[in-house]
């Protein structure tokens, strides 16, 4: 169900913050059961715009056009009544209740003051019915897989008789598998008049998905057109300001002797990793795939001392090795960047500064005091490097855009200069210049002798980013194919081999 009629359009929307001017004259239209992708570099201003939509921030000038009439929203509960609903990149989900108290907290059906259960339960069933999606209401949070919380996510916000729906960054933490669910259920839902805003830095989504394409670049629009009159070096150069000649760098090709060797590597607990051989090179960067629940994120975690090995040997520079926790990792110069960065991966609370200081400590310590000139230098040395968009070090590192947050995580440990880097999702939430430069930065580790491990689901990456790639399947090696020789049906075929 595609018409012309628009239901929202957004036009001269200006937003500052002091000084800083994020969103410059921004105009957008959206159609009713249609899909408008929305694109721009960390920090182009995607999330403000959709805030000031959203009603989470107050515009300062501009007007906001829905259902023909003007609107001002004054905060998400306002948007929410009038069905403008929105899917944030990082769930926000009690994940000990069920799931009809995560899809109606706050406003229960309720007889003479107490909570009227049945009614709740039947709504949940009927929005789950409508979307065809085969939940129980009373099902625990916790028990359901990322894409199942997505799922459950939107089931919430059609609730609220969504008509306009935004989803930033959906299938960040999804496989291709559930990606495909998910956009089922998102074509579903457009054929019945929904429209949704969809904000991703997967090109291949965007042209898969979208009927129209937004992109941001400096808070300015730099692309306004309609899916089928564009490419990808269209998007890209409106991105960046420039034509980007390859998404992947040349591969460092100088391999030398080995620096990691694995021998019947066994886990101790179930699910267990079960006789993990393999061989990994100065030079190298080996890419790891593997379906959901393959064990991947479980080999990484594993090598870096978070998990307990039974038996089975790590070999690390000629000599076995033995880490009984992280700790043990970093001081033999491993380095891990895990794959959720706001539970693991950062101190959400905390400045840039500590955050890109915390991990290594005794570099700036001495007599046992800490240098702050030192950590200073550094941190702003980091931000440089890694091209950071902040105020400065100080600044909270959870106020950063989720990919400038993941670039103080790569570039703490990068600073370490690590023998072995591993890499758990790296470019997860990142866009295509960023992710251009954090490659660029693992192949120089490459070409000064050091290693890298890198998981990834976004196959593109794994083929155009590693020399050979280790295939999962249900936590054992199905196979590991030089990337030259790897091709997509190899690559698949080898993730179901012990299915």
């Amino acid at each position: 169900m595609e018409t012309s009629d628009e239901i929202l359009s957004i036009e001269g929307l200006s937003k500052s913050f002091g000084n800083v001017h994020v969103l410059k004259n921004v105009s957008l239209k959206l159609k009713k059961g249609s899909i408008l992708g929305l694109m721009g570099e960390n920090g182009a201003g995607k999330s403000t715009l959709m805030n000031c939509l959203f009603g989470s921030l107050k515009i300062d000038s501009g007007k906001i056009i829905y259902n023909n009439r003007h609107v001002t929203f004054k905060g998400p509960k306002d948007a929410l009544e009038q069905g403008i609903t929105m899917v944030h990149q990082e769930l926000n989900l009690c994940l000990n209740r069920s799931i009809m108290d995560n899809m109606f907290l706050g406003r229960y059906p309720s007889k003479w003051g107490i909570v009227d259960s049945r009614t709740l339960y039947n709504k949940c069933e009927e929005i789950f019915n409508s979307l065809s999606l085969n939940f129980s209401p009373k099902t625990i949070m916790n028990t359901l897989s990322i894409s199942e919380c997505q799922l459950v996510e939107i089931a919430k916000v059609m609730s609220y008789d969504a008509k306009v729906i935004i989803l930033d960054e959906p299938t960040s933490s999804l496989s291709d598998k559930e990606t495909k669910i998910l956009f089922n259920l998102i074509n579903d839902l457009k054929n019945k008049g929904v429209s949704f805003i969809f904000i991703s830095h997967k090109m291949e989504e965007i042209f898969t998905l979208c009927d129209d394409i937004l992109v941001l670049r400096d808070g300015f629009v730099t692309l306004n057109k309609s899916i089928k009159e564009t490419n990808l070096d269209e998007v890209v150069t409106a991105m960046i300001g420039r034509k980007l000649e390859s998404r992947f760098p040349k591969l460092n090709s100088d391999l030398k002797e080995t620096i990691l060797e694995l021998k019947n590597l066994t886990t101790k607990y179930p699910p267990q990793l079960v006789d993990i051989n393999f061989t990994l090179h100065k030079g190298e960067i080996l890419g790891v795939y593997g379906l959901v629940g393959s064990g991947r994120t479980r080999l990484l975690s594993t090598l870096f001392g978070l998990r307990a090995v039974a038996y089975g040997e790590i070999i690390f520079n000629g000599k076995r090795v033995k880490f009984k926790n992280n700790r043990d990792a970093i001081k033999n110069n491993f380095a891990f960047i895990s794959e959720e960065r706001k539970a693991t991966g950062m101190f959400a609370k905390q400045s840039i500064k500590f955050n890109n200081s915390i991990t290594y400590l005794d570099k700036f310590s001495h007599f046992g005091f800490l240098s702050n000139k030192e950590m200073n230098e550094a941190s702003d040395r980091m931000i440089e490097e890694m091209k950071v968009k902040c105020i400065d070090r100080n600044e909270i590192i959870s106020s950063l855009s989720g990919g400038n947050q993941q670039k103080v995580i790569i570039g703490k440990w990068l600073q370490k200069n690590p023998d072995i880097l591993i890499m758990d999702e790296p470019t997860r939430g990142i866009d295509i210049i960023s992710k251009y430069q954090v490659y660029e930065l693992i192949v120089e580790l490459t070409k000064q002798g050091k290693a890298v491990i890198i998981s990834s689901s976004e196959m593109p990456e794994i083929m155009g980013i590693t020399h050979n790639i280790l295939v999962m399947s249900n936590h054992k090696i199905a196979g590991i194919l030089p990337t030259k020789e790897a091709s997509e049906e190899k690559i698949i075929k080898l993730c179901t081999k012990y299915l």
